[in-house]
């Protein structure tokens, strides 16, 4: 049923590129697991073993204190309207802030968004699949305008407050690495 490979083929960068949302796990040595579905036009597939995805403001910034701590990553994308597959990467990952040297460029490989918080660079060292056969059949109905309202309706400057107030430590209290 599951198959491993050292790397995305061809196949798998074309499923990964026909699903609407994903999924990221991350987990410090100690403390609570985390598991988040992303969406939008947020993830890049950079080579057989490197994806990139833009993290834009949220209710909490677990990944990036958790790889602070423990640069282990794990993403996985789900078949709901097609074929049953279950594709996970499996490797390490760094966070890039606003404030680094590689921003400009990294950030470039997406659409701008005001409220871009990181971009994580995971670089994959094992690559699954697995049948999915009872992941259930879901139709998609398009992207949610909540994100885009909660941001039209804050300027610029509300960002770092909300990352300072909301974004600066883990459920467990452990510094995220973002700035306020």
């Amino acid at each position: 049923m599951s198959k491993q490979f050292t790397a995305l083929e061809d196949a798998h960068t074309a499923f990964i590129a026909a699903q609407h949302m994903f999924f990221v796990a991350t987990a410090a040595p100690e403390g609570r697991v985390n598991l988040s579905p992303k969406g939008m036009d947020s993830l890049r597939v950079l080579g057989p073993n490197r994806i990139a995805w833009l993290n834009i403001t949220g209710s909490g910034n677990e990944t990036a204190g958790h790889l602070l701590e423990s640069p282990r990553m794990t993403l996985m994308w789900c078949s709901f309207e097609t074929r049953p597959l279950i594709l996970r990467a499996y490797g390490t990952a760094r966070t890039i802030h606003p404030r680094d040297a590689d921003w400009a460029g990294m950030s470039a490989l997406f659409p701008p968004h005001r409220s871009a918080r990181q971009i994580f660079e995971m670089d994959i060292d094992l690559v699954q699949t697995s049948c999915g056969y009872a992941v259930p059949f879901m139709d998609y109905a398009g992207e949610r305008p909540t994100m885009q309202h909660w941001v039209d309706q804050r300027d610029d400057d509300a960002f770092p407050v909300y990352w300072a107030e909301k974004n600066a430590v883990t459920l467990d209290g452990k510094p995220t690495g973002t700035p306020g």
